[in-house]
C-alpha cells in the first residue's frame, strides 16, 4: 500500500475503540464517529486519518480526512453510543452514495523518525 504524500503508515492498536454519535445526520458514517486512542498515543493524534483507495486499478491510497479522536482519559460526549470495538466495523467497506469504498483508518507519517516512534507503541503492555 502506497499514501500519497506520506513515506510511512501504520495500522490502528488492538485496543483503540469508537464512539458513534446516537443521531448521526450526514451520510457518510465516519463523520459521526469518534475514535478513542490510548492515551499513549496522544503525541500522534494528528498522524490518524481516513485514506481510501485511488479509483482505478491502483494501490495508492489517499489521506481523505483526519479522524476525530478523545484520549481515554477524556469523558465521553453527550449524544454518542460506546465505546465499541474498532476492528468488526472496519472489516467492510463503507457506501457513499451507490459507490463502495475501499478505505482504512491509518496513522500516516512523512517522516521515518516519528514513524518508528509511534510503531514502538502501537503494542500494548501486557501485565506480568
Amino acid at each position: 500500500m502506497i499514501i500519497q504524500g506520506y513515506n510511512f503508515f501504520c495500522d490502528m492498536p488492538d485496543d483503540m475503540r469508537y464512539l458513534r454519535n446516537s443521531t448521526p445526520d450526514e451520510n457518510f458514517i465516519e463523520e459521526n464517529m469518534i475514535f478513542i486512542l490510548p492515551d499513549r498515543l496522544k503525541k500522534f493524534r494528528k498522524n490518524l486519518w481516513h485514506v481510501r483507495r485511488n479509483a482505478g486499478a491502483t494501490h495508492i491510497y489517499l489521506p481523505l480526512f483526519r479522524v476525530k479522536t478523545i484520549l481515554e482519559q477524556d469523558p465521553i460526549p453527550p449524544g454518542y453510543e460506546g465505546p465499541l470495538d474498532v476492528f468488526p466495523f472496519y472489516t467492510h467497506t463503507s457506501k457513499r452514495r451507490s459507490r463502495a469504498l475501499d478505505y482504512y483508518l491509518l496513522f500516516v507519517f512523512r517522516h521515518k523518525e516519528t514513524y518508528v516512534q509511534c510503531k514502538s507503541l502501537l503494542k500494548p503492555e501486557k501485565s506480568a
